[in-house]
């Protein structure tokens, strides 16, 4: 038996796609990222950026950044009504 068998590992990857590993999304390394800090309620640049936990984004553009609170109230809304569909308070 292979070390390969033995610790379960298979030889090959069974995988039918392959998943990108870096994101530009993710990235550091662009520039004009624009985030909403929630504790000054304002948009912040990557220069002005808190810490992480108190922001959303990275944004594109800083009207999008701006809006994020209001996209976050529509999605929360819709997944409201979903959950009080799945649970039949709403039919």
């Amino acid at each position: 038996m292979s070390t390969v068998e033995a610790l379960g590992y298979l030889p090959e990857s069974v995988a039918r796609v392959s998943f990108a590993v870096h994101s530009d999304d993710m990235s550091s390394s662009g520039a004009d990222r624009y985030y909403w800090c929630l504790s000054h309620n304002r948009v912040e640049t990557e220069d002005t950026v808190c810490r992480a936990a108190k922001t959303l984004g990275p944004y594109s553009s800083p009207a999008e950044a701006e809006g994020a609170l209001a996209r976050i109230a529509e999605r929360n809304a819709v997944l409201d009504a979903e959950d009080e569909q799945w649970h039949g308070q709403n039919p």
